[in-house]
């Protein structure tokens, strides 16, 4: 299933609350950016805050980052399939089956769904914690392109990545492939808790489809100027 998109600024919405989130989003007035909620905020709040959001106008990606059995998350996403979201998530380690289920109950009746995306590895973890933790010997590039390769397979959309993966995502899964890419910081010295970053210039020339930004915008003295920064700098 083949869903359009376009390049666009996702605002990780990070807030421990609604109402925090909803004025954060007034700041912007008439303009509807593209925005994130995640489990901080959608477990605080529940479904009200996807609808309350959507009904100003926002795209909104539900990013829950599902990961159980095949049967758990069908039936998860058929309870998120009546909500009104533009794109959601998996992670790719709960392996193909898995995806596929998640699949097949975010369909609605007549065919239609949101994007549907796996996470790869998680910005934050690096080599060390991949290797020492997770035990996983392989490198950090061919775990990512494993996890991608088994989304595609799956019938999902995309993935989550590393902008400095992107590349050889869609070098193996094809340039339709979504990839969404989190560590987005103006300088590349601004880590915070993040192990793999990059800025919205370099993950537009990396071929980045999506970046999310959270903290350089919602923490930023004029967040709307700072989205307006994001937005030039990866679209132009």
């Amino acid at each position: 299933m083949s869903i359009k998109h376009e390049k666009d600024v996702i605002i990780a919405c990070d807030f421990p609350d609604g109402e925090k989130t909803l004025d954060f989003l007034a700041l912007f007035g008439s303009e509807r950016p593209f925005v994130k909620i995640g489990m901080e905020l959608f477990y605080s709040e529940g479904p009200d805050i996807v609808k309350k959001i959507k009904a100003r106008g926002h795209k909104i990606f539900l990013d829950l980052k599902l990961h159980d059995i095949p049967n758990t998350v069908r039936g998860a996403m058929r309870s998120l399939r009546a909500l009104d979201i533009d794109m959601c998530n998996v992670h790719a380690a709960g392996g193909r089956a898995m995806m596929e289920a998640a699949v097949e109950g975010l369909t609605r009746h007549d065919g239609s769904r949101p994007l549907i995306i796996a996470v790869t590895q998680l910005t934050s973890t690096s080599p060390e914690v991949l290797q020492h933790e997770l035990l996983i010997s392989r490198p950090m590039d061919e775990v990512v392109m494993s996890y991608a390769q088994n989304a595609r397979a799956a019938g999902l959309d995309g993935v989550v990545c590393s902008p400095l993966e992107v590349k050889h995502v869609h070098e193996v899964c094809g340039e339709d492939f979504i990839t969404v890419t989190p560590g987005i910081r103006f300088s590349c010295c601004d880590m915070d808790d993040q192990a793999r970053v990059t800025t919205p210039a370099l993950a537009r020339e990396l071929g980045s489809d999506y970046i999310v930004v959270g903290r350089p915008i919602t923490a930023s003295p004029d967040p709307v100027g700072a989205y307006r920064r994001c937005l030039s700098n990866f679209i132009g």
